[in-house]
């Protein structure tokens, strides 16, 4: 055997490897190396958007958050500025019915103070006139002492 013939054999079928390689499992390698670098971008293009979609829903929850605090601190102060006027309401309420309620004692008082006045004035009367009957049976001229204790009665 010569190694030239060898060397030579050797190129060729070399070389039609290389041809063959190129021709018939190249083509489909590089499709398939494109098909994947395709999916690998786009895998990351969709992982980018899903950031930014997250970091724009981060946000819009923290705004609704801060919104719903707001929201809530207004109701807060609505109540307790509501509540605030209900006790003043019930104050003012109270204090008129104890006016009320005061006004209606000192009527009634009054009243007691008057009946008790009248009561008095009856029983002075019914003593001045009993003190009369007893000075006027003694004395002569009761028609004068008469007129002299209806006056006395009608001023007491």
């Amino acid at each position: 055997m010569n190694i030239n013939f060898t060397l030579i054999a050797q190129a060729i079928a070399f070389a039609v490897l290389i041809w063959f390689t190129v021709k018939f499992v190249w083509p489909p390698l590089l499709s398939a190396i494109e098909t994947r670098q395709k999916e690998i971008a786009d895998g990351l293009a969709a992982a980018q958007e899903g950031r930014s979609a997250l970091e724009v829903a981060a946000k819009k929850s923290e705004a609704t958050l801060a919104e719903a605090k707001q929201k809530a601190s207004e109701i807060i102060g609505q109540a307790e500025k509501r509540g605030t006027q209900i006790v003043e309401e019930a104050k003012g309420n109270a204090k008129a019915e104890g006016e009320r309620i005061l006004a209606g004692a000192k009527a009634e008082i009054d009243q007691e103070v008057n009946r008790a006045k009248e009561g008095l004035r009856s029983q002075v009367s019914a003593l001045a006139i009993a003190g009369a009957e007893k000075i006027l049976r003694k004395e002569i001229d009761a028609k004068a002492h008469s007129e002299m204790l209806s006056k006395l009665a009608a001023e007491l």
